[in-house]
């Protein structure tokens, strides 16, 4: 017997976090970051954002921050926990710019900190 619940977006966006939060995710171009989040390091700044498209070597992102201090990284990566926080919304990165990136399984922040 199949059933079926209902629940809210935001629950089901929770849920989806957190069941996706241990899933490896396969890159085998830039296409396949497109509808996912990532921490972004480069050489002098930080980022998290969700990539939205690529445009020419720039990866478009949404609900963008720039991490002024990620403070403990590995803390940063596994529990979403940062200490400095400038959302700025829309945001471009330049793919050739980036050092490296991390999969970001948590909510993007919303507000400056």
């Amino acid at each position: 017997m199949k059933r079926t619940i209902e629940i809210s977006e935001e629950t089901y966006q929770i849920i989806k976090d957190q069941l996706g939060a241990d899933s490896i995710k396969d890159i085998s171009s830039y296409d396949d970051m497109i509808g996912r989040s990532y921490f972004f390091r480069s050489v002098t700044y930080h980022m998290v954002g969700e990539v939205t498209k690529i445009v020419g070597s720039f990866l478009q992102l949404k609900k963008a921050s720039w991490i002024a201090d990620s403070g403990r990284f590995m803390n940063a990566i596994k529990d979403g926990s940062l200490n400095e926080i400038e959302p700025v919304g829309i945001a471009f990165v330049n793919i050739e710019s980036l050092v490296d990136f991390f999969p970001w399984n948590h909510p993007l922040p919303a507000k400056q900190k």
